[in-house]
């Protein structure tokens, strides 16, 4: 009896700022494995938020320790008293051998061709070396940062090099329309010839309805305002500029707000904001919420940063959006605001003009605004990026065991010998004082 195949792949997950890389990659696995039966995934991820996630089935994770992204770009250890060439050498190492042992037939890797300070890079070399079957696709959000940042980037850590050597596809969850990455950051043709727009990930509807959720804050007549910095790491100013100017101003007439600070806000911003708050009742606050779309459901106004799973859900919902971007240390926030401010989709400030009271009084003016008479412009987004990336996904895995333009084949057979049996080329993956080696025998 020939059993059938269970496929496999790994996701690895871009993860030292915030928490949007991290949900927007286990949206896309829930989606992978409740479309196939027979696939599992693991998720490669620093995330010190990943825990808190609902995981499906058939979906596991490997915890790599965290880093983080200073203001100048660079990444540090974010917990461990580890130097930075430790941290990253400790991850490396992490992620080769459990992409060996793993042996997926398809690897996901979010946003860097090579991750992290290049920590893919000697797992991407031993499996091309060893002709493994592995396909490779790269998952790009709409934007980047700034065109000439981007470029430069790209350039210096040979990006499109990795992409030609080693990548089959790369997917872009965006729409040219809006933004069109190939042309805005000048793709060279063999990088534009693997590139496949996908188009924005809609997302799901919340667990706990509209009614119910409204009914909770006590909404039944009042207009509700959800304020939300995403993870929250950088989100304290916003919520502090909003606070301020509803005490200065009085608040707003028959309406409530509920603020949710993100589980990444430092505990001191927190009380901070809970004390400028005090005993007001018209506004609460909750620390975090895995079900953001049930209370974006339920508010009149959205105010937010520029995040792309936040936009994505207020272009889910077609709600009225108050956007006040990240600019540090990547305009992409701000580029993604401007651009669906210009279609009519969201209103969008910039950090540097915002003030309490100006940012009160843009407030009033999106609720009394009348409906947009441009309301179609929702309907014309391809909202369709989470299916298109499945079936690209399970087409790849389906068809010839492609990489970088070569058809290959698996290794016919995998034993464990002992270390010193094997030279240093062999040893890919160390497991209780075993190394693993692919032979031909």
């Amino acid at each position: 009896m020939i059993q059938k195949h269970r496929k496999k792949i790994v996701v690895y997950s871009h993860d030292t700022y915030g928490l949007g890389n991290m949900r927007r990659m286990l949206v896309i696995a829930r989606a992978l494995v409740d479309s196939d039966p027979d696939l599992s995934v693991l998720i490669l991820s620093g995330s010190p938020m990943l825990h808190a996630f609902r995981i499906s089935p058939r979906i596991d994770y490997i915890k790599l320790p965290c880093l983080t992204r200073t203001l100048s770009g660079d990444y540090e250890a974010k917990s461990l008293n580890l130097a930075h060439d430790q941290i990253l050498r400790m991850r490396s190492n992490l992620i080769r051998n459990s992409i060996i042992d793993f042996d997926p037939d398809l690897i996901l890797v979010d946003k860097k061709p090579f991750g992290v300070a290049d920590e893919l890079a000697n797992a991407f070399n031993d499996l091309k070396r060893l002709g493994h079957r592995a396909k490779l696709v790269l998952l790009l959000r709409d934007i980047l940062d700034s065109a000439e940042t981007t470029m430069r980037v790209w350039r210096k850590d040979a990006y499109h090099q990795a992409i030609d050597s080693f990548y089959d596809q790369v997917l872009v969850v965006g729409s040219p329309e809006i933004f069109d990455l190939c042309k805005e950051y000048e793709f060279p043709v063999k990088s534009r010839q693997k590139v496949r727009f996908c188009g924005y990930i809609a997302r799901e509807a919340g667990r706990t309805s509209r009614q119910l959720t409204r009914q909770k804050y006590g909404c039944d007549t009042k207009k509700l305002i959800l304020v939300t910095p995403g993870g929250g790491e950088d989100g304290f100013q916003l919520l502090k500029s909003y606070v301020q100017g509803w005490q200065e101003q009085g608040g707003i007439e028959n309406a409530k707000t509920l603020v949710i600070c993100g589980p990444e806000m430092k505990e001191s911003h927190r009380n901070e904001i809970l004390a400028r708050i005090g005993g007001n009742h018209d506004i609460v606050l909750e620390s975090f919420t895995d079900d953001m779309m049930a209370y974006m459901d339920a508010a009149d106004l959205v105010i937010s940063m520029g995040g792309y799973n936040t936009v994505c859900e207020i272009l889910t919902l077609g709600k009225r959006a108050i956007v006040v971007p990240r600019v540090t240390p990547v305009l992409e926030q701000w580029i993604r605001a401007k651009r669906m401010d210009s279609l009519g989709l969201l209103h969008a400030l910039h950090p540097d003009e915002m003030t309490p009271s100006l940012l009160l009084a843009t407030v009033r003016g999106e609720l009394v605004r009348p409906p947009n008479t441009n309301s179609s412009a929702h309907f014309n987004i391809n909202l369709d990026g989470l299916a298109s990336v499945c079936r690209s996904i399970h087409k790849l895995m389906t068809d010839g065991a492609v990489v970088a333009g070569s058809v290959v084949n698996k290794p016919k057979n995998i034993r464990l010998v002992n270390r010193q049996e094997v030279g240093a080329d062999y040893m890919l993956g160390y497991s209780s004082g075993l190394y693993a080696q692919y032979s031909s025998v």
